[in-house]
């Protein structure tokens, strides 16, 4: 009974550090203005905020009210962790407007294949305990998390690519969205798996280490994010840009030439331009093998 006692009030205690440290973000990003350059993670955090509001006081008093708004909240939470992705991957190659946009597409690719994995998931999945719009929901949450923790391990590995330090802030929001997306699947895999025991200590770990996000976003949104180095001194990004731009917009076929006069231009000015001798022995005049400089040729002494 003890136990059970001081597992309801650490629960308790977790759920209600949810908004205290989310009304301390929103209150850091309007400080610093930075709610309209993540607007869609300022929305996020307000949904969240939004959320507890709600679905709090509904867990006390009615358990089906409960219940459709916790999905709700649940879908909606899913929607807006899909739009944070590409809000931080917009401010990641802001630079490089190419490869922004080439990104952009594949988003949106993206979030429709997973709306379709998480439709075809919930047809053809069959269970008693679960009806099919609660798998789509589940289904959904599960690609964004995965897309998530992709976000943050491409940072880890080409973060110096595209010039952005490990300070930034948009590298802070993908660090905390991509470390709890990958502890939220290994909770997952092991409570398929039934290796963690009770739902309890699901519960308690996937709070905590949430809560440690929020922390991670509070610190990284607190500090100036330090500037950004200069993408024309990236070269290895300059030239899948330039890449890019040439297959969007090819050359035509009587514009090669110049193109060709124009590269040679360019690695001709780069050189130091060297005075042949002939040429130096021409630009003087020209006199005997032995003649004297001041005597005339051929004059008798």
């Amino acid at each position: 009974m003890c136990e059970n006692v001081h597992y309801g009030f650490l629960y308790y205690a977790l759920w209600i550090a949810h908004p205290v440290l989310q009304l301390g973000i929103v209150a850091i990003m309007v400080q610093r203005g930075l709610h309209r350059t993540f607007r869609l993670f300022f929305g996020y955090i307000i949904t969240q905020i939004f959320t507890f509001t709600v679905v709090f006081p509904a867990f006390w008093r009615n358990g089906e009210s409960f219940f459709y708004l916790y999905w709700i909240c649940q879908a909606v939470s899913a929607a807006f962790g899909f739009g944070v992705i590409h809000e931080i991957f917009v401010d990641v190659f802001r630079s490089f407007h190419t490869l922004r946009d080439l990104g952009t597409v594949l988003f949106k690719w993206a979030g429709l294949v997973m709306l379709l994995v998480a439709g075809v998931v919930s047809v053809s999945t069959s269970s008693a305990d679960m009806e099919p719009w609660m798998q789509a929901i589940i289904t959904t949450q599960r690609c964004v998390r995965i897309i998530q923790v992709g976000m943050v391990l491409f940072l880890l590995f080409f973060s110096h690519y595209v010039g952005v330090s490990r300070r930034q802030h948009s590298y802070g929001l993908a660090l905390g969205f991509g470390s709890f997306a990958i502890v939220e699947l290994v909770l997952v895999a092991s409570w398929v798996g039934n290796h963690l025991g009770s739902n309890y200590s699901i519960s308690l770990i996937n709070m905590s280490f949430y809560n440690a996000s929020l922390l991670t976003w509070f610190g990284y949104l607190a500090v100036k994010s330090p500037a950004r180095e200069s993408g024309a001194t990236l070269l290895q990004p300059q030239r899948w840009e330039q890449s890019l731009s040439d297959i969007q917009h090819p050359l035509p076929a009587d514009s090669l030439i110049p193109m060709f006069e124009g590269m040679v231009d360019r690695a001709l000015s780069r050189t130091k331009p060297v005075v042949p001798i002939s040429v130096e022995r021409e630009s003087r005049p020209l006199l005997p093998r032995f003649a004297i400089p001041g005597l005339r040729v051929g004059s008798k002494s």
